[in-house]
């Protein structure tokens, strides 16, 4: 049985439907991320299983447990949010403690059980500095040690890295797998950002208008999504519909979308041979734009625009009007609904 499960979950506010119908599994000891654009409900869902939002229909089991309708105090999660939400006049020791004290631990192991804690967010020499004297990333290990000392069974994590540096945001990222992992705790994610979800997860929840679109492995989705959403969410696909690919490619129209990722069409300007396995097009650079070591080129195809990534070599680049050929296998050009 899952560690969590929620069971046909719904919540409205008015007459909106947030989530419709949610039923999702959570293994025990697993890093599980739920990805979406703004307004799909994944924060919903999070604060229904934190207690902060009690849904209009369905339950939720912790270990076993229906814990839908208890207090969060009742619970044994822990959550971090996107604001750090630190109390500005208790240093990062007190800080980290309170929950501790409140539960009244012996002095005595409440220093122990901080101090190893500080240790493991690498924040040793920081206990007598207040939240003010910290950096953003300070602070966000200071709500993240806070959450985990007090051992819960689920740790919730809210968006909390949006607000870091690119650069900081990637160490965090990287100290929260660790952390997870040293623990063997139970996490969920909340981001909208892809790249981060298919980095730190074990199992992506792709949400979209209030329902699950697509679950598995960062690996399974970024390579075989099953609908134009997920497709265009997940991988940055090319999505055609079925009369457009077909067109493209002199085929019969195709009942469903096809979707293609950037990466692996490859162009060239010299007419190769016809090969059965793969799909030639002749095409003209409209555009270019570097993202990182890619560059991705716009290629106009007929009337269609695509996209195509390569590497950002100098002494292999296309200039905007130069005609070129576009090679895609077939096998590359996944059908999606």
């Amino acid at each position: 049985m899952a560690f969590i499960q929620f069971e046909h979950i719904t919540k409205r506010f008015g007459r909106n439907t947030v989530l419709d119908d949610i039923n999702l599994d959570v293994e025990k000891g697993k890093l599980v991320t739920l990805l979406g654009p703004s307004g799909c409900g994944k924060s919903t869902l999070l604060r229904c299983l934190a207690g902060l939002e009690n849904p209009d229909g369905g339950r939720i089991i912790l270990d076993g447990e229906d814990i839908t309708n208890r207090q969060p105090s009742e619970r044994k999660v822990s959550m971090v949010f996107q604001q750090y939400s630190l109390f500005p006049n208790m240093n990062v020791f007190d800080n980290i403690a309170f929950g501790l004290k409140i539960q009244k631990i012996p002095q005595k192991q409440l220093r122990t059980m901080v101090e190893e804690m500080m240790a493991m967010v690498e924040l040793q020499g920081k206990e007598h500095a207040l939240p003010r004297h910290l950096s953003g990333g300070q602070q966000q290990r200071v709500a993240l040690a806070r959450s985990l000392v007090t051992r819960p069974k689920v740790l919730l994590l809210d968006e909390p890295l949006s607000a870091i540096d690119a650069k900081l945001r990637k160490s965090l990222q990287h100290r929260i797998q660790q952390i997870q992992r040293e623990l063997n705790i139970t996490c969920v994610f909340v981001t909208h950002d892809q790249d981060e979800a298919i980095l730190m997860s074990d199992i992506i929840h792709l949400m979209n208008q209030g329902t699950v679109e697509q679950s598995g492995a960062p690996i399974e989705l970024y390579t075989s999504p099953k609908t134009s959403f997920a497709a265009s969410f997940i991988g940055n696909y090319n999505v055609l519909d079925g009369a457009a690919f077909a067109k493209l490619v002199g085929e019969p129209a195709k009942p469903n979308d096809v979707a293609i990722r950037p990466e692996t069409i490859n162009l060239t300007l010299e007419a190769p041979q016809m090969q059965p396995d793969a799909y030639v097009l002749s095409g003209e650079i409209m555009e270019f734009s570097p993202h990182g070591n890619v560059i991705r080129y716009t290629v106009r195809v007929g009337e269609q625009d695509i996209h195509a990534d390569a590497l950002f070599r100098s002494f292999k680049l296309f200039q905007t009007g130069q005609k070129v050929y576009a090679i895609v296998e077939k096998r590359n050009c996944l059908p999606v609904m």
